[in-house]
């Protein structure tokens, strides 16, 4: 049994984790962190939980968290874990931190984007990148895990392989994102109110959201050279999912077979990937719940460009679904272990 703590157990994410790795038959949860609930039953801040949580909110004493359990998840703001993370802990404890403190390799364009000063920048080139179905035989022997961001799983995982075969010039790529509101955290913000968002769809961050310069970073390294995007995402009045359509010009001309068998190759054998037939195009609702990331394309023959879509659940594949994933992985568990929930639908 994997003993498991939770810091940041009570936003949206750190609550997925609770769902998910409740019907997760490897592990135990022994510690339910949360600086704003301390000593509050966490089952009176989530009452889907009632009968099925009886511990208290502790707070995020990592130190002795540390002590009791084989891995710690931080589902935190940015900052928090690069300021209590050191060899120590990682000596005793796996650390998987779904916060952008380990994600982006540039210390200097971490602080950059995310307008703060690095707590821990010696850390950075120990953390893998938890994007699992790329990195997956560094993930296996880390104890250091930067969970990637929602909109970067998407994206990078829609647009990755085409890059790697040269298919498409990674200079020309334009992705517009969607998202569900749960993206943007449980605190109250005056954006994220139902008359705010209700009947209506925005554009935010445009031009300076801090996804941009991790996606950027990934699809590099796909690439084997400098990837430079445009990223606009947008908010959308539903709890979950996102959806990514991405705009890339062609390097040559393919036809769908020959692209289809670039997915194929590289996705076939990945039991979150799901590659759609001809002419499908991702939704949302059809991943909801799940760890699924549908993709699929298609080729404008008329302007030499390939459109890229892809869809998921930003809590689950985006958040704590590839967290556990990275979690069996560290641990040498069944890769699905705890996330085998069927989509949600209606």
């Amino acid at each position: 049994m994997i003993n498991v703590g939770i810091i940041g157990a009570t936003g949206y994410a750190g609550n997925e984790l609770v769902r998910l790795l409740l019907q997760h038959k490897e592990v135990s949860i022994k510690w339910y962190g949360s600086k704003s609930y301390i000593d509050k039953k966490y089952a009176s801040i989530y009452k889907n939980m009632f009968q099925l949580v009886e511990d208290v909110c502790l707070d995020d004493n990592m130190d002795q968290l540390a002590k009791e359990v084989d891995v710690i998840f931080t589902a935190t703001p940015q900052g928090l874990c690069s300021s209590l993370i050191d060899e120590e802990i990682l000596k005793k404890v796996k650390v998987i931190d779904l916060s952008a403190d380990f994600r982006i390799k540039d210390v200097n364009i971490y602080e950059q984007w995310y307008q703060m000063k690095h707590n821990n920048p010696s850390f950075i080139e120990k953390a893998v990148y938890g994007l699992c179905e790329i990195n997956r035989p560094l993930i296996k022997d880390a104890n250091l895990i930067a969970n990637p961001g929602c909109y970067p799983t998407c994206s990078t995982l829609s647009i990755y392989p085409l890059l790697k075969e040269g298919i498409i010039d990674g200079n020309s790529i334009i992705i517009d994102a969607k998202s569900g509101t749960s993206g943007a955290g449980r605190s109250a913000k005056v954006d994220n109110l139902y008359c705010e968002v209700n009947e209506n769809i925005k554009a935010y961050g445009v031009a300076t959201h801090r996804h941009t310069p991790e996606i950027e970073e990934q699809l590099s390294f796909g690439a084997g050279e400098k990837v430079v995007i445009n990223f606009t995402p947008h908010l959308v009045p539903m709890n979950r999912g996102i959806l990514v359509t991405a705009y890339g010009n062609l390097k040559k001309e393919v036809t769908y077979e020959e692209v289809k068998s670039i997915y194929d190759n590289y996705y076939e054998k990945e039991q979150f990937i799901r590659v759609l037939e001809k002419d499908i195009v991702p939704e949302t609702r059809w991943v909801e719940g799940s760890n699924y990331v549908d993709i699929n394309f298609k080729i404008d023959t008329r302007t030499k460009r390939i459109i890229i879509m892809g869809a998921m659940d930003n809590l689950v594949k985006g958040a704590a679904g590839q967290a556990i994933q990275n979690m069996n992985i560290m641990f040498g568990l069944k890769e699905d272990t705890g996330l085998l929930q069927v989509p949600m639908f209606p």
